[in-house]
């Protein structure tokens, strides 16, 4: 068994690289849709939205950067074509979203998807024994899950 320069497997940090790029793609869509809906909503909730998803989108910027930055130390190389992302995204894409609760539902469908890649992640990267990409995976899983559940509650829906 070949080990990088981190001292992990090389062929499942490679693997993991990949998984990371398909997880960078969708965070770049999902970002792209916080920012279009930040501009775009409208109605009596206007005032609290626009700043919620202000700190939404800063915040998924800061994950992007996060990921693609795993990707470099793992040996990878990070996507960053728009061409790449729209072919290794499955975030629903929101156009022209103006409506609270269609946003809102955006933002859930949007963490869904993410949530699904980051526990496919959460597997390998343990069975890889990378704790580095692990505990990411682990903290995005925690703070997305917050974030559904207060969307969820904002819907007035059960999780």
């Amino acid at each position: 068994m070949k080990l990088n320069s981190i001292g992990l497997n090389a062929d499942k940090s490679k693997e993991l690289s990949n998984d990371l790029n398909a997880l960078l793609a969708n965070s770049q869509r999902y970002y792209q849709n916080l920012r279009g809906i930040h501009w775009n909503i409208k109605g009596k909730r206007f005032f609290d939205l626009h700043v919620k998803f202000e700190e939404l989108y800063n915040d998924a910027n800061l994950k992007v950067d996060v990921i693609a930055e795993r990707i470099l130390t793992l040996g990878g190389v990070p996507q960053h074509t728009f061409e790449d992302y729209i072919q290794n995204s499955q975030v629903p894409v929101g156009r022209n979203i103006t409506k609270d609760e269609d946003a809102i539902r955006l933002i859930v469908d949007s963490l869904k998807e993410l949530l699904l890649i980051e526990r496919r992640i959460l597997d390998a990267s343990d069975e890889a024994h990378d704790e580095g990409t692990n505990a990411m995976m682990s903290d995005f899983i925690t703070e997305q899950e917050k974030t559904v559940w207060m969307m969820k509650a904002w819907l007035a829906e059960e999780i």
